[in-house]
């Protein structure tokens, strides 16, 4: 699309900027061609806005006026994802609960998303224990807090369970009549196994998600530079308990360059229990 057929024209002094700042609030390297992209993003701010144009909206979020900030992270945020996506983190998954055995655990979602990967995780939970009380603590967080409203709604149009079998679509989710005809609502007893809350993952206090058992942060680290990335994996390891589990996405190997995690196959770690407790 040419400069001269867009409403608002955005310069390139404009879109390093807007890099600039979605680096600083939330560690997204954004690459030199996704002009267009933050463009068609950001444009439906500019006309809700009134703005006079792209100098005019950026003064508002470096401002915070009105928490336009959070609307430009959000707007700027990918939000990719599946129910049972990379499937085989979820057979691993099984079998960390059942080293567990009935010991409480905590899980920590650190990229929920829009709710189909910590719902992924609270089905699996239900499955293994076969109870809807499992000793077993879930934490979803994202740094969008538009779709944690999605998440803790719990709705989905119906095709997103298409690929699940029938039995879990039976048994972990209720299907839309009259006007939510087409969407499908996750059982409030799998939806009361999560606490979903908003989390940057570039915030200094990660006091909260101490002592964790595992971690899923997967298909988050790709959009993070290199020092970026190893400091949230840092921080992941101060976390969790000596032994516990982080799952990653299946092109992120940053882990492995990180002291203190021990490959256990393909995208999952183990915080060596040695360096954990030093």
């Amino acid at each position: 699309m040419s400069d001269r057929s867009k409403e608002f024209r955005l310069t390139a002094d404009q879109f390093q900027r807007i890099r600039r700042r979605i680096s600083d609030y939330a560690g997204i390297s954004l690459a030199e061609t996704k002009q267009d992209m933050v463009y068609g993003r950001l444009i439906r701010r500019l006309r809700a806005l009134g703005c006079a144009g792209f100098d005019d909206y950026l003064e508002r979020v470096e401002g915070d006026v009105g928490g336009e900030r959070q609307r430009f992270v959000n707007a700027l945020t990918t939000n990719l994802t599946a129910f049972f996506r990379e499937a085989h983190h979820f057979e691993v998954l099984r079998e960390v609960l059942a080293g567990y055995g009935r010991q409480r655990l905590r899980i920590w979602c650190s990229a929920a998303s829009t709710g189909e990967e910590p719902q992924s995780i609270a089905m699996t939970v239900v499955e293994h224990y076969r109870s809807w009380t499992p000793p077993v603590e879930i934490i979803a967080t994202d740094i969008d807090t538009q779709v944690l409203d999605q998440c803790r709604q719990g709705v989905y149009p119906i095709e997103r369970i298409d690929e699940l079998s029938t039995a879990r679509r039976q048994q972990f989710f209720l299907r839309g009549t009259g006007p939510m005809a087409g969407k499908v609502r996750v059982r409030p007893e799998l939806a009361r196994l999560t606490r979903f809350e908003p989390f940057n993952l570039l915030a200094p206090d990660w006091s909260r998600f101490r002592g964790v058992d595992v971690v899923f942060c997967r298909n988050v680290m790709i959009y993070f530079d290199k020092p970026t990335q190893t400091q949230v994996l840092q921080q992941f390891h101060r976390c969790l308990n000596p032994g516990g589990w982080l799952f990653v996405g299946h092109s992120e190997s940053q882990a492995r360059e990180v002291d203190g995690f021990a490959s256990q196959g393909h995208t999952v770690y183990r915080s060596r229990a040695a360096e954990a407790a030093a």
